[in-house]
């Protein structure tokens, strides 16, 4: 092990001007009850670009330093910068998850025990060669699962799941999910196969219906299509969901939703209530895909609810023990219900590249990204 490791940071200055570069710091000396874990994958989630290039204007994107120091800039247009006043002139850490081995180690037992394993870790600053962790948060990965395996155990799994306990604890008995055909959504369209629920898909294009379908989806609507409100109604009709998870944001979908979820109660009504379904409609936004407004049409009824919705915050309001217990979930299904698939790997040096921006940054199915920090060249000498 090196005594420094590189970095990669995401500084906004109060020129408005985004900066990106890979700074070398120490590696630290673990204390008693920590690990250095040799960071080796780690994924680009559409939550850790809000945090990389803040409110850039990607296309203002400009690259200069060298190939092993790269440093990238972009313009923030100034409407913007009242939104960056709380991290501005700061350089950030980027990465909420990853996985590595673990090469040095505290004095403690727990920490000495992790020594040699592959670890996955959660918490950010992830986009660096070597990380400092508590041992207690690092958690062991199954025998025969590599760090690209285990890299996104977090993210998209504990979100998978959690929607489920979500629809459980709140009395609904199927669910709607946006963007379906995302990493998450594929994952989540397994887990809900696997535990036999009803879920109804929606997708932007007929590809991404044919994807979905070809993954043994039942429910799926495509946006694009003329029929799309009718062929909505008749999914949620014959799931009965009432319960959505919205990744896109603005608009109208979420009141689209919302109107169809009523529509498809109204027509088992048993009796006309001019003030509308009783039945409480829930729709969750939990992404931003869409920065604009979110519209609601109020043609729905009284019983509704539109609210955010972020995994961190859920995992601590339903305390240790079903945290625990949906680790486990995902630890069992690391190599099937929660596998996750990536378009290509990269270095830390080149997720600076212009190219690879343009690429990671823009939405696409299939288009995720990985970082693999150990790719770098040795660091030079000290």
């Amino acid at each position: 092990m090196s005594a420094t490791g590189l970095q990669l940071r995401s500084l906004v200055k109060s020129s408005a001007e985004l900066e990106l570069s890979l700074v070398r710091l120490p590696v630290p000396v673990p204390a008693a009850d920590e690990v250095i874990i040799r960071v080796e994958a780690t994924p680009l989630n559409p939550s850790d670009l809000g945090l990389l290039f803040a409110a850039a204007d990607l296309s203002t994107v400009k690259a200069a330093g060298t190939a092993d120091a790269p440093l990238v800039t972009a313009s923030i247009a100034e409407r913007a910068m009242p939104a960056m006043r709380g991290r501005l002139d700061q350089s950030l850490p980027v990465g909420n998850e990853g996985a590595g081995t673990v090469i040095a180690a505290g004095a403690s037992a727990q920490a000495q025990a992790l020594l040699g394993k592959t670890v996955a870790l959660s918490g950010g600053g992830m986009y660096v060669q070597y990380r400092c962790a508590k041992a207690e948060q690092c958690i062991v990965l199954p025998e025969g699962c590599s760090a690209a395996e285990g890299a996104s155990i977090f993210v998209n799994p504990m979100t998978a799941v959690s929607m489920l306990d979500v629809m459980r604890r709140e009395g609904h008995r199927a669910l709607v999910h946006t963007a379906a055909a995302s990493n998450l959504g594929q994952m989540l369209n397994r887990l809900c196969l696997q535990e036999r629920v009803d879920l109804v898909n929606i997708v932007r294009s007929p590809q991404q219906v044919e994807l979905l379908r070809s993954m043994g989806a039942q429910h799926v609507c495509d946006t694009s299509a003329p029929t799309f409100v009718e062929d909505l109604t008749q999914a949620l009709i014959a799931t009965g969901a009432t319960l959505a998870f919205d990744a896109i944001g603005g608009g109208s979908l979420a009141s689209q939703i919302l109107s169809c979820m009523e529509a498809a109660i109204s027509r088992s009504a048993t009796q006309y209530n001019r003030y509308g379904s009783a039945t409480h409609k829930q729709v969750y936004i939990y992404g931003g895909l869409d920065q604009g407004p979110t519209v609601l049409k109020r043609n729905f009824g009284p019983a509704f609810g539109v609210g955010g919705w972020l995994l961190p915050n859920y995992l601590q309001k339903v305390g240790a023990e079903a945290r625990r217990q949906f680790q486990n979930q995902v630890l069992a299904g690391l190599k099937t219900t929660f596998a996750c698939h990536y378009a290509r790997e990269i270095s830390l040096a080149e997720a600076l590249h212009p190219d690879a921006i343009a690429a990671y940054s823009r939405p696409s199915t299939g288009g995720k990204y990985l970082i693999n920090p150990a790719r770098e060249l040795a660091p030079p000498a000290d």
